[in-house]
């Protein structure tokens, strides 16, 4: 078979029903998820790796900083709490860019919201890369608040125009470019840490302030392509503007039937203006579909994957493997994670989503079983420390098929275009907050602890293969239907036996 046709072929995602046309429709579509990827989950899995690798060096500095401007000492108790601050409040920038995304989103469009937000990033790239030359460790806690402003922002914006401009057949394989992104950027960081590269003690300035050159990528790409089809018309109301872009996107022969559904849906909001996140936890008609979203964001993040990650370095240093040696060793994690949200995107339109989340938390249940009774009795017999390491990839790799990637691609289809920036805000929010809230408890949090399996339930609830956003709400309205049925025959029963007992 000719090698230009292979990477088409990557994309028929395992469906040789489709016709290869409809697999790829354009390389713009594809392009245009890179670009928006290398500047939105891509930045949010880096920080959150390159911080790891500097700890010491930026102990060093704090004491160095503490005693040239105080000519004292600086407190362990207080070192503690400087770095967990420097650590920590790149959540609490995360949970507020969550809250300003969907709004920048609605006024400045998909595509002007992630081009503004790069310039966050550039300043939090400046702020950190002085701060040791200058001796202000406090410029070090601004810019990682603003690169975690950043990151909130682009977690929110990047699924949202992803979803809008990716087409019904490949809406799941697309947004799973989130996930690609973020895993991506994970790997990355943990390379870029290592103490061969930016991670040794003269060269930890370079690698916080790294995270300009992602920024500096996507304010170069992206402007080459269209804005969100579906903000064109549904929002801007421009018509002209929304059929060019769906021509780039899916081909000047193939974008009527993607017209057909935005217009279909555009039709039915009735020029409803975009919903505040209050306005949701008041519709009746959303309910459902806000509670999966809930529920699902803090299952990814209670899941015990955090754990994982904190156990590995000393589940390999018991399995024999040299302490100088756990770095690379660790690059295998990231690997996996990287593997298996790949093979997820490959998967999910061909498997479907709710089987992907029910056998990914089930596995993670399983594994997670393993390992803690592995941890137990681990002095017993030479080779159980093995069995350890292997739980942790598995682990890992079952969290990547899964769950890890799946979620972020639900606000995207369970909601109409009128409630889907406020969505994103609400889950954005709910992530972040579990995400400080588990850094914050998390030496009370022990691995065999398990919270996972609980949520499975819920993934029935997000049966969305090959459907349109309409579908998708008619199928939540009906369940909500059939709640408030329930609730006024419970009312009957009550007043029925109330006229008895009279």
């Amino acid at each position: 078979m000719p090698s230009k046709y292979q990477a088409k072929l990557l994309f028929c995602f395992l469906d040789s029903s489709l016709p290869l046309r409809r697999c790829l429709p354009s390389w713009t579509l594809f392009l245009a998820v890179c670009a928006v990827g290398i500047g939105g989950t891509f930045q949010y899995g880096y920080n959150v790796s390159i911080i790891n690798a500097p700890t010491g060096h930026i102990h060093k500095f704090l004491n160095e900083t503490w005693s040239s401007r105080y000519q004292m000492e600086l407190n362990p108790s207080l070192l503690t709490l400087l770095w967990s601050v420097i650590a920590s409040i790149f959540s609490l920038g995360g949970l507020c860019g969550a809250h300003i995304g969907g709004s920048i989103a609605i006024r400045l469009g998909r595509k002007g919201a992630l081009l503004v937000n790069n310039f966050i990033a550039i300043l939090a790239s400046i702020l950190m890369g002085i701060s040791f030359p200058t001796g202000l460790f406090e410029l070090l806690m601004v810019g990682r608040f603003l690169i975690g402003v950043n990151t909130g922002v682009g977690i929110c914006v990047q699924p949202l125009y992803i979803g809008e401009i990716a087409p019904k057949h490949l809406r799941g394989a697309m947004a799973m470019g989130s996930s690609i992104f973020l895993t991506g950027g994970i790997l990355t960081g943990q390379i870029i840490g290592l103490r061969e590269l930016l991670g040794g003690e003269k060269y930890w300035p370079f690698l916080l302030s790294s995270s300009c050159f992602p920024a500096l990528a996507q304010l170069f790409f992206l402007p080459w392509f269209p804005e969100s089809p579906r903000y064109l018309l549904i929002d801007r109301g421009d018509e002209k503007k929304c059929t060019k872009a769906l021509k780039r996107f899916h081909g000047p022969l193939h974008y009527q039937e993607e017209m057909e559904d935005i217009q279909r849906e555009c039709f039915a909001l009735n020029g409803e203006k975009p919903k505040k996140p209050w306005q949701l936890f008041g519709d009746r008609s959303v309910q459902w579909q806000l509670i999966t979203v809930i529920v699902m964001t803090m299952g990814q993040q209670l899941s015990g994957i955090n754990a994982i990650y904190f156990y590995a370095s000393y589940i390999f240093k018991q399995a024999g493997i040299p302490a100088e040696k756990i770095p690379y060793v660790t690059l295998g994690t990231g690997a996996c994670e990287c593997l298996t949200a790949l093979t997820c995107g490959l998967l999910i339109d061909y498997m479907g989503r709710r089987l992907l989340i029910i056998g990914g938390y089930t596995l993670m249940s399983f594994w997670c079983i393993v390992l803690t009774f592995s941890l137990t009795y681990q002095e017993l017999y030479p080779w159980v420390p093995y069995l350890s390491m292997a739980s942790i990839f598995a682990f890992i790799l079952s969290f990547g098929l899964g769950p890890g990637g799946i979620t972020n691609t639900l606000t995207a289809e369970l909601f109409t275009q009128s409630s889907r920036p406020a969505a994103y805000m609400i889950g954005g929010s709910v992530s972040w907050l579990s995400f400080f809230t588990i850094g914050m408890l998390f030496p009370f949090i022990v691995v065999c602890i398990h919270v996972s399996i609980i949520y499975t339930i819920f993934s029935q609830l997000t049966h969305t293969k090959n459907k349109s956003f309409l579908e998708i709400k008619q199928e939540f309205q009906h369940l909500n239907f059939r709640g408030r049925i329930k609730e006024k025959e419970a009312e009957l029963c009550e007043r029925r036996q109330l006229c008895n007992e009279c």
